[in-house]
């Protein structure tokens, strides 16, 4: 399983988020939606997808999703 961060450009239309969302719920499962940003999180079955999601119109960046801490 691929843990990733699918973030938006700020001008990605409502058509375009919904199918990078179609293929992330088609090809794992889709987490949390941000509003504070663009985005939503996702659990990938497979890495290929992750390159999948990048190429899409609209797709700002797909990062790996982790723990963050500060000291």
């Amino acid at each position: 399983m691929h843990p990733v961060i699918v973030s938006f450009r700020d001008d990605a239309t409502p058509d375009q988020i919904e199918t990078a969302k179609q293929l992330a719920a088609q090809n794992g499962k889709i987490g949390h939606e941000y509003t504070i940003i663009k985005g939503f999180s996702a659990t990938l079955t497979e890495e290929n997808y992750v390159k999948e999601l990048e190429s899409l119109p609209g797709v700002q960046a797909v990062e790996a999703d982790g723990v963050v801490t500060t000291c």
